[in-house]
């Protein structure tokens, strides 16, 4: 297998992880959060924070690296506007998931005390809901420009 090829895999791959984990953690923070079973947000926040840094946090890393290498093996043109928006999106996501990664350690923080105030997790629980929206919608866009590669 090429350089480029093997390059190219990783990128797909760690795209996958961040894509994939990150719904399937948000699925469970969700699903335990709504339960209202202290246990199960326990489980929840605590398995969502230790999968974010074992999974998101390193393919988050390889993303750009892969990416940028790509760019610049491929003969793309830095500022062709599908890698422009992907440059753009990518940070949007970056710019909600660093936020949402505290507000989960601080949900966690929370519920691992004897008496959770719901008051506060009520709050971080609707800050980490609404900023996951914009984060996973430009994903979702990032690949549609990884696939199209539209000429605008």
């Amino acid at each position: 297998m090429d350089s480029y090829t093997l390059v190219k895999t990783l990128h797909i791959i760690s795209a996958t992880i961040v894509f994939g984990t990150g719904l399937g953690i948000a699925h469970a923070m969700w699903r335990a959060h709504r339960t209202g079973v202290l246990a199960l947000r326990r489980f929840g926040a605590a398995l969502t924070v230790r999968s974010d840094f074992t999974f998101t946090l390193p393919a988050v890393i390889i993303q750009p690296a892969t990416g940028f290498w790509l760019v610049w093996q491929g003969g793309f043109a830095w500022n062709d506007a599908w890698l422009v928006g992907t440059y753009a999106l990518y940070l949007l996501a970056a710019l909600c998931w660093v936020p949402v990664v505290f507000i989960q350690i601080a949900m966690h923080r929370e519920l691992a005390r004897d008496v959770p105030d719901d008051a506060r997790l009520g709050r971080l629980y609707r800050w980490w809901f609404a900023l996951g929206w914009p984060a996973f919608g430009g994903l979702v866009v990032v690949f549609w420009l990884m696939v199209a590669k539209p000429s605008w």
